[in-house]
Formats: structure tokens, C-alpha cells, sequence
């Protein structure tokens, strides 16, 4: 089965809430809460709707930049941005009880986030998407298998996690890379039936 981690996203159509919940519905035991704009009281009131679910549907729940919250709330983990929180930092306030995943765009990047103690790397962007701003260089297929070579030659043993404007098609050529998974959002909420396309997706 495809190791899938949804990241949550706010559409005309859906709330955050909403789109999470709709992903695990459909399978996905993997999800990111990212709420980039939302005001911190906001992000706590959703994650503690959130935490509940993910436990009945047996997946994890990280959150995105907020490390205190993570550890206040007792979620499975963090995700930590360019911008938020060095991972050497997060790790000391968290211990080693919380999965700490890192986003990188080339191979210092991921070779910084291992040896500052993170369990996985978001990284990407595999093409340009629109639900990130400030977008680093874009990756594509041969961009993917060069930081995993290097990682390999380095004797770096870290999932890796594609992610940024991927769609259904896109996977099976990542998943040729050498990635341990996919993160996805906007693909799965465009869908007519989001639910299903959660589930083809994890049948690929």
C-alpha cells in the first residue's frame, strides 16, 4: 500500500477539518494539519477535533511549525518548515517520544535535518503547486533520484517523502525514485469524490 500522508487544506468547498476527515475516510493513516494562516487558537481548536479521529481511524497526526502545541496536545508529531523551528531545537523540547519530519529541497538539506535527529524529510516541490508560497527550486524525477543517490553514497538512512503538485499519474515514476512516500493535498481535494480518490491512491 502507497505510504500516503495528506496535508490538510482550506478550499472554497471544504474546511480543514473537513479535508482530513475525508482522507482518513478514505484510508490515509498519515495526516499533516497545516494551517499556515490560522491564529494559534484556531490550530488547537481543530487539532483536538482531529486527534480523535486519527485515533479511530488507527493514523497518525503531525502538525505543521507548531512544536509547543504538539507537545501540549500530545499528538504523534511535528513537521517543521524552513522557517520554523530548527529540528535540533524541536527535538529538545520534545524528546524522543514525537516523530519530527523536516522539509528539504536539496541534499544538504536532508544531510542538516539527519544529523539534527529527524525521522523523515518532506521534500520537494516535484513541480510547481499552488498551495505553497515561497517556493524553492523545482525538483522533478531527476531531482529526486540525485538526493537519493547522494543519500545512499552517504550511508543516509531517512525516508523521504515527494511532495508538491503531484497528481495519481505522477506516482508510480516517483515511487522509481527511490522515495519512501507521497505527500499530497490539493490532487485529492480537486476530486469529484475526494474519499475515492484517497483509496485509488493508496491501491497504487
Amino acid at each position: 500500500m502507497l505510504k500516503l500522508q495528506f496535508i490538510t487544506h482550506q478550499t472554497e468547498r471544504y474546511s480543514y477539518l473537513d479535508s482530513a476527515r475525508m482522507a482518513l475516510e478514505g484510508g490515509c493513516k498519515w495526516i499533516q494539519l497545516r494551517m499556515k494562516e490560522a491564529p494559534l487558537d484556531e490550530v488547537e481548536r481543530v487539532a483536538l477535533e482531529l486527534k480523535p479521529l486519527c485515533k479511530q481511524h488507527d493514523a497518525l497526526l503531525v502538525l505543521d511549525d507548531h512544536v509547543e502545541l504538539t507537545k501540549k496536545l500530545e499528538v504523534d508529531g511535528v513537521h517543521l518548515g524552513k522557517n520554523d523551528m530548527p529540528i535540533a531545537e524541536a527535538r529538545r523540547v520534545l524528546g524522543e517520544g514525537f516523530i519530527i519530519g523536516g522539509t528539504a529541497n536539496t541534499f544538504d538539506d536532508v544531510k542538516a535535518h539527519y544529523q539534527a535527529g529527524a525521522d523523515y524529510i518532506g521534500c520537494g516541490p516535484f513541480r510547481f503547486t499552488t498551495t505553497k508560497k515561497n517556493l524553492s527550486p523545482v525538483l522533478g524525477l531527476e531531482g529526486y533520484r540525485s538526493i537519493i543517490a547522494r543519500m545512499e553514497e552517504e550511508g543516509i538512512d531517512l525516508p523521504v517523502v515527494a511532495i508538491g503538485g503531484i497528481t495519481y499519474d505522477d506516482i508510480p515514476q516517483l515511487l522509481q525514485t527511490g522515495i519512501n512516500g507521497i505527500a499530497m493535498s490539493g490532487s485529492i481535494l480537486r476530486a469529484d469524490d475526494p474519499v475515492e480518490e484517497t483509496r485509488r491512491l493508496l491501491n497504487i
